[in-house]
């Protein structure tokens, strides 16, 4: 399993530059260039944003008088800023909107890569690092519009049907935001990458695609079995 050891989602640091092509509108950074396979790296917003509004999970890495912690969480995306949220108690919450350094990722696993030697076996994914400092959103309407985002990037229709926020619930939740300026995104896709002398061996070797893909439909005990699952739910898909 080395080559997913160092083919992974790994974004290492070279010289400052800033990469100008026609989809690209990130500046690249010391931090975010990616060192190991830099042919898989990606800067454009296009390909960032995509892998973002794809993924459910993020982590939250930061650091509080020497302890380093990474944290999953839920998100959002509105425009170039990223949004996480939670408790008003939580410290995560608290230590990052004092304006500490903070590394978010999100990983999608596409495929498991099978090759004919140990050392070569991968895993095909898409990945994104951000890097910044996160500011607290004291604008209520902002507040409120980053909550309306959480639902409807987990399962889009959502909120339009439940029960907004009440007031004591807004002054119970911190909303985080995290400009997506200082980022990159690294991709694997492909076959495995043997040696050439093993591709005459007699092994199966390929992809073993992986996704999310719904289950059976649990409805709440206490539900009335009157009401149906509404169509964004029946039809619900990553």
């Amino acid at each position: 399993m080395n080559e997913f050891v160092t083919e992974g989602p790994l974004h290492l640091v070279t010289a400052e530059l800033k990469i100008s092509t026609m989809k690209t509108n990130m500046t690249l950074t010391s931090r975010t260039r990616v060192k190991r396979l830099p042919d898989r790296g990606h800067y454009d917003r296009e390909t960032i944003n995509a892998i973002l509004d794809e993924a459910l999970i993020c982590h939250v890495g930061f650091e509080v008088d020497g302890q380093p912690y990474v944290i999953p969480t839920g998100f959002a995306r509105i425009g170039d800023d990223l949004y996480i949220h939670g408790s008003s108690a939580s410290r995560m919450l608290r230590n990052l909107s004092r304006g500490i350094d903070v590394c978010v990722t999100v990983t999608l696993i596409d495929g498991l890569v099978l090759a004919r030697s140990a050392f070569h076996h991968s895993i095909n994914y898409r990945s994104v690092v951000i890097l910044g400092k996160a500011e607290l959103v004291d604008d209520a309407d902002l507040k409120y519009k980053a909550l309306e985002a959480f639902t409807e990037h987990i399962i889009p229709g959502r909120w339009a049907e439940v029960r907004w926020p009440t007031e004591l619930e807004l002054k119970a939740t911190s909303v985080l935001c995290l400009p997506i300026e200082e980022a990159s995104a690294k991709i694997r896709t492909g076959d495995p990458k043997d040696d050439e002398e093993d591709y005459s061996m007699n092994i199966w070797a390929g992809v073993l695609p992986l996704s999310i893909a719904k289950g059976t439909l649990v409805a709440d005990k206490r539900l009335d079995r009157k009401i149906l699952p509404p169509e964004y739910v029946v039809d619900y898909r990553r």
